[in-house]
């Protein structure tokens, strides 16, 4: 990772060295995509709890009620974890809250998201959220006045931490090694006709193995890099690819008709391979 920008972008180094300029996500977005995910749990468990009263009608009412009791308990606490390590480990990286205000979790190193990272800033919201809400929950059942505002305190402290840091970061983030940025959603293979250079085009011929290197996420940075042409970054990609692919350089080739065919020739790759029925997500899909 090298040097942030000023502003709210941040200058994303991946390990294959490609340079990409990263949003950080607003808190106020992060506040409204969390606040879609309760309301979407919260709608799960009071859909289930109605399942239990309506059993109650065939007169089981005390085992209803018991179960209601048992679901909100025990199921809130499974059913959040579950939620967001479900989603957050998918190829999107994104509950369907943050989807909807097209954010995303992404590794602040530029490496893959991993399912330990995941779990890391999940399981710190427990002690930022939730372990404290606990105390205000059950302040009128005979809990401390001192306690409860304990609870509160602990509870707005972390909810306000991502304001006192530049790239928003909640506390689990800075465990987790992650951040969330803007996920601008975006077709697969849009009609981007950036090789239209039919001409330039013709002059690169590249094998199925040179083409399997990389998959649909790496497509999506290489449009990235030539929709920005920026020309240090599109020669240092280049170059990167050309060592990845075992591609000698002509003594007249242009950085960005090699990208520009590269990529057209991927992408007619990735197509041919989803009529197949495969999906390369990524260079380390080997499926």
């Amino acid at each position: 990772m090298s040097a942030a920008e000023p502003g709210w972008t941040r200058q994303f180094i991946t390990p294959e060295g490609v340079d990409l300029r990263l949003e950080i996500a607003p808190f106020g977005q992060r506040a409204a995509a969390f606040l879609i995910d309760a309301l979407i749990i919260v709608g799960v468990l009071v859909a289930l709890s109605l399942l239990c009263l309506l059993a109650a009608l065939g007169g089981h009412n005390e085992i209803a009620g018991q179960a209601v009791v048992v679901l909100w308990l025990l199921g809130l606490f499974l059913l959040r974890n579950a939620y967001f390590l479900f989603f957050e480990m998918s190829p999107r990286a994104a509950t369907p809250g943050k989807r909807a205000l097209k954010i995303r979790v992404a590794a602040r190193d530029g490496g893959a998201l991993t399912a330990t990272s995941v779990f890391a800033r999940n399981a710190m919201r427990e002690i930022e959220i939730f372990l404290p809400a606990t105390f205000l929950v059950v302040q009128h059942q005979g809990v401390d006045g001192v306690l409860a505002l304990l609870g509160l305190t602990w509870t707005g402290v972390f909810l306000l931490f991502p304001l006192f840091n530049r790239d928003r970061l909640r506390l689990g983030d800075l465990v987790a090694g992650t951040w969330v940025v803007m996920a601008p959603t975006r077709r697969l293979l849009p009609d981007m006709a950036l090789a239209a250079n039919t001409y330039a085009a013709a002059r690169f011929e590249f094998t199925a193995a040179q083409l399997d290197a990389y998959g649909v996420k790496e497509l999506q940075v290489l449009e990235d890099v030539l929709r920005r042409r920026h020309m240090e970054t599109i020669r240092g990609v280049a170059d990167r690819i050309r060592v990845k692919i075992g591609w000698m350089r002509g003594p007249d080739e242009s950085d960005f008709d090699f990208l520009d065919a590269y990529y057209a020739a991927l992408r007619r790759r990735l197509e041919q391979l989803m009529l197949l029925g495969r999906r390369r997500k990524d260079k380390h899909d080997r499926g």
